[in-house]
């Protein structure tokens, strides 16, 4: 169209080809940041009408890279491919209970909905495929060296794929690697499941009663009660499907779900409309289903592996009421540039006075780590290279042997450190600033060594529960003891491949009002553990600050007053076993050191910038080829499935 913007045509194309491929022009289609996601909206006008498809599509407010259209066209074709072939009631219906079970279940729905399409439209199939692998090597599983460092649902979701499609040979790099790491492993447990996957694609049914008989088979759920009595004659089961009692009632219509379906039996999108600042409307009482793949569950969001249980059995198991509002959002999507700017003005007016004994401790951390990396030599050996330096010593006494020397071999690995920062109400003031300060100051200096630095930030969206509890309410305050009852805000400042000069402005954040609020510190504790668990570096450290103990007043308003503390020893308990990342804390005011193995406790702010150096610097000087090598591995503790939210 005349006078029409590149990014407007790229959206009106874009929509476009949804609604043509979901063969749905009623559809309306969304952009801005965030996870893709695909709504039903009830018409409030016309009672009783079919709910309205509403998708919001991941594209960028300020400019089109290649990537982001890679990611727009995927996920779109994703939703589309949903829209028109999947029908949630009876996904539903067919859900296992277990959460690990539900993640891969709907990994693997996605996988045959976007099979379906592969068949009609290649090209559609290429878009997917590339945003598949984009999102592999953004996650790094690309450079995995064995299968257990690639969550479980994304890689069951890349085998499914391959199996269905039949494009192991073809497929682009990370996803290849991804499916070749896995692939022996699943055909050996449940190959045969797999092929009955494969040979029902076009009847929902049928796929999801094989798809149950295939985690079972690896051990991730448990057969439905009818489906295990079938189970021991398959092609009987394949013939009689449809026939049950239960499979002859009317199928209920896909787009707007059953009348009694929840919210939490869907995988949900991790940011509305609202906040995201998207121009899709926010649809009140729309039922939210997340693109597996797409969102921040697999991303290493805020509801990844949160699965904490109280080792001793006393107490409640953590629960979560509702993940559809948590979010995982990029600094720069919280706040206009204009404003960052203006902050990050005001910090750099705050590190004047910082400069000082801060500024020395950084330099010496710089020279220890520069000094572990750089080569070093062992003289006066009787085999090796020869010594050029040596030799007029010869020359001056021709009975004096030559020297050689020999390259000693580097012990320093390649590191990675995360900076989990509490960005709750009572870090206000001087203890945000110093703290944003230190992470500066940090970055800077990790980055001159080589040392890859990731800066995160985790509090909620909303003070006293938010769009969670109003769920809640909304649905009789049932059930008494919810779990978790707050949307979660997880900001990332600075990714660990982001260089500082980049991510720089977005430090500032920390010092707008409204920011924070309050802490959940056992889900983010996880969030960034399993964000380092997908870094290739050898060495892995994760530092956190805190100024107190877990606090949500809607949370705990409703359940056990030590519910988040709890879930946070037994988060900490579980990393800390594992050993595969190097976890300190400290304490600004608080003392951290009754929860952490590792952990200092400071009572001003000023010193915090000093201690988070001094801490790094102590653990550099420990043996770097023994510190942080993993215990005897241990599985997270499972999470119970979260309760229905109205």
């Amino acid at each position: 169209m005349e006078g029409e913007s590149p990014i407007d045509a790229m959206k009106r194309a874009t929509a476009a080809a949804l609604k043509a491929v979901a063969e749905r022009p009623d559809s309306y289609v969304g952009f801005g940041p965030g996870p893709a996601t695909l709504t039903f909206a009830r018409n409030t006008n016309q009672p009783g009408a079919a709910p309205i498809p509403t998708a919001h599509l991941p594209l960028a407010a300020r400019r089109l890279l290649f990537e982001d259209v890679i990611r727009l066209r995927g996920a779109a074709d994703a939703v589309a491919l949903k829209l028109k072939h999947h029908d949630e009631a009876l996904h539903v219906k067919r859900a296992p209970d277990e959460a690990d079970a539900r993640l891969v279940y709907d990994a693997i729905e996605q996988s045959r909905v976007e099979a379906l399409g592969a068949r009609r439209y290649p090209g559609l199939a290429q878009n997917v495929a590339n945003a598949v692998e984009l999102r592999l090597k953004a996650e790094g599983y690309g450079r995995s060296s064995c299968r257990e460092e690639i969550p479980l649902a994304e890689a069951l979701r890349v085998v499914a794929r391959n199996a269905f499609l039949h494009t192991e040979d073809t497929c682009l790099p990370a996803t290849r690697h991804v499916g070749d790491l896995w692939q022996g492993w699943v055909g050996e447990k449940a190959g045969d499941a797999l092929i009955r996957m494969s040979e029902s694609l076009e009847d929902q049914d049928r796929f999801a009663k094989y798809l149950r008989e295939f985690l079972h088979a690896l051990d991730l759920s448990d057969l439905p009660a009818e489906d295990e009595q079938a189970s021991s004659d398959s092609e009987q089961l394949s013939q009689g499907s449809g026939q049950d009692s239960e499979d002859g009632e009317a199928k209920p219509e896909s787009e707007g779900g059953s009348e009694g379906e929840s919210a939490d039996d869907m995988e949900l999108g991790a940011a509305d409309a609202g906040d995201t600042g998207g121009d899709s409307e926010s649809a009140e009482n729309a039922e939210e289903m997340l693109v597996p793949g797409h969102g921040t569950d697999e991303a290493g969001g805020p509801t990844q592996q949160a699965r904490g249980k109280n080792d001793t059995g006393a107490g409640p198991t953590y629960r979560i009421f509702t993940q559809r509002f948590d979010q995982v959002v990029e600094a720069a999507d919280l706040c206009e540039p204009e404003e960052l700017d203006r902050l990050r003005l005001q910090l750099d007016n705050h590190l004047a006075s910082l400069q000082g004994v801060v500024a020395r401790l950084a330099n010496r951390l710089q020279r220890k780590l520069l000094a572990q990396q750089q080569r070093s030599w062992d003289f006066d050996l009787e085999e090796g290279l020869l010594d050029s330096g040596r030799l007029a010593r010869v020359v001056a006494n021709p009975m004096q042997a030559l020297s050689f020397k020999m390259e000693r071999e580097a012990d320093f690995r390649d590191t990675v450190v995360s900076l989990l920062i509490d960005n709750s109400g009572s870090m206000r003031g001087r203890p945000i600033s110093v703290a944003a300060m230190s992470a500066d100051i940090l970055a800077r200096t990790l980055e001159r060594c080589a040392v890859k630095v990731e800066i995160l930030g985790f509090t909620t969206k909303a003070w006293k529960g938010g769009s969670a509890r109003e769920a809640w309410v909304a649905g009789g305050k049932q059930p008494a003891q919810p779990g978790r009852l707050n949307d979660l805000r997880h900001i990332v400042y600075k990714s660990a491949d982001a260089p500082w000069r980049r991510a720089r402005k977005n430090l500032g954040l920390m010092l707008r009002e409204g920011i924070l609020k309050e802490n959940i510190d056992g889900e983010a504790l996880l969030w960034a553990h399993n964000r380092l668990m997908a870094r290739p570096e050898q060495r892995r450290i994760l530092m956190v600050i805190s100024d107190g103990a877990p606090v949500d007043d809607s949370t705990l308003s409703v359940n056990p007053g030590n519910y988040l503390e709890r879930h946070l020893r037994d988060m900490i308990g579980w990393i800390e076993g594992v050993g595969l990342v190097e976890l300190i804390a400290i304490g600004i005011g608080h003392d951290v050191t009754r929860y952490y193995r590792r952990a200092v406790t400071i009572m001003d702010a000023e010193e915090l910038g000093g201690t988070v150096l001094k801490q790094l610097t102590a653990l550099f000087d420990n043996d770097p080829l023994t510190a942080g090598q993993p215990r005897q591995s241990r599985r997270a503790p499972p999470l119970d499935k979260g309760f229905r939210a109205a």
